[in-house]
């Protein structure tokens, strides 16, 4: 049960980003309180090389509460088409789906359908309509989640434009049970498993029984932190295991087509754009479930929020890329007093 009044939960850890008091910037616990006027945020949870330094629940939510962490969870099912393909169960980016989805094809299928590989459906460069947005619910109550993906029209070639659908991460996660005979449940926990705090808490199906590619994924704030933490430090986990190939996060982090809508870069499942002078990667899920990375300042940034929120859905995604402004400048601030002291 959610307290009546807002709840704060502050964490500051001895670190220098946490002093930031020293500097002309903020402290990160005055940022972060500040942050409570965003009505439909719930969390933020700020990590320094892999260490949490500053943390915040409102309104009574907390870190370790699950939550629906909407479209950010294409960013998992990226990671795990990743592993795949270097275990050798997948042969690539260039490979068709075609054949392997060919029980799902639609009867005289567009020649296209043919090209389409899976690079094409984690860069949401398919060319099939979308099945985001206004058409989502009518492809969520058709009776073959796949089919009903596969028998979409084209506006654009393989390859093309972006054309952001949720149909497309679904297509990728088919594709995973198909060739491992596993769910993509049970792959997560096997493969993501051994990072530490990481942990699925639901995940819903389709009427055939495939864990939603791209949505309807629930964890903790922590655990998507966890996740977060893997790529920031090139897929290696503390205790030195490789769980995620460097190639592979350098691939999903290349851009390669750009948002018609925000004109931000996107690459295999992951957002990327310039804030406040540094290089952002970021998963984003609906209503403002954010993953950020910021690779120069070793910062992982994880914010979530009340996606049933009218306001989230009029600049909330803004006001949490500048929250992450004012975060990263208080981390450069302190970096700049550490590269300045001489004592």
């Amino acid at each position: 049960m959610f307290l009546r009044s807002a709840v704060i939960s502050v964490i500051l850890l001895l670190s220098p980003l946490a002093m930031a008091e020293e500097t002309k910037a903020p402290p990160l616990s005055s940022i972060l309180e500040k942050a409570e006027a965003l009505k439909p945020l719930r969390t933020v949870v700020v990590a320094h090389r892999g260490k949490i330094i500053a943390e915040h629940g409102y309104r009574g939510y907390t870190s370790k509460d699950p939550t629906s962490i909407m479209s950010a969870s294409k960013s998992i099912i990226s990671a795990l088409v990743g592993i795949a393909i270097d275990k050798g169960i997948l042969e690539g980016t260039d490979q068709k789906i075609a054949t392997i989805l060919s029980d799902d094809m639609p009867e005289n299928a567009d020649p296209r359908l043919s090209q389409i590989t899976i690079g094409n459906l984690l860069s949401m460069q398919a060319g099939l309509r979308s099945t985001s947005g206004e058409e989502y619910g009518a492809w969520i109550e058709s009776s073959n989640w796949v089919r009903t993906v596969l028998s979409q029209p084209f506006e654009d070639n393989p390859g093309g434009g972006m054309i952001y659908s949720t149909g497309s991460s679904h297509l990728l996660s088919a594709i995973l049970t198909k060739k491992t005979g596993r769910s993509t449940r049970a792959l997560a926990n096997e493969w993501l498993g051994p990072v530490e705090g990481f942990r699925i808490s639901w995940w819903s199906r389709d009427p055939q029984g495939i864990y939603v590619g791209g949505n309807m994924m629930a964890m903790s704030p922590r655990s998507l932190l966890a996740f977060g933490e893997l790529y920031r430090t090139g897929g290696i986990t503390p205790e030195g295991k490789r769980l995620i190939s460097k190639d592979w996060i350098d691939k999903s982090w290349r851009p390669r087509t750009n948002s018609r809508y925000t004109g931000d870069s996107y690459g295999y499942g992951w957002f990327m754009r310039q804030i406040t002078g540094e290089e952002v990667h970021f998963g984003w899920g609906y209503g403002g479930q954010m993953l950020y990375i910021v690779p120069r300042l070793e910062l992982t940034v994880v914010m979530t929020s009340d996606e049933g929120s009218s306001a989230a859905r009029s600049g909330h995604r803004d006001d949490l890329h500048a929250l992450l402004a004012e975060v990263i400048d208080a981390a450069r601030a302190t970096e700049g007093k550490k590269d300045g002291d001489t004592n």
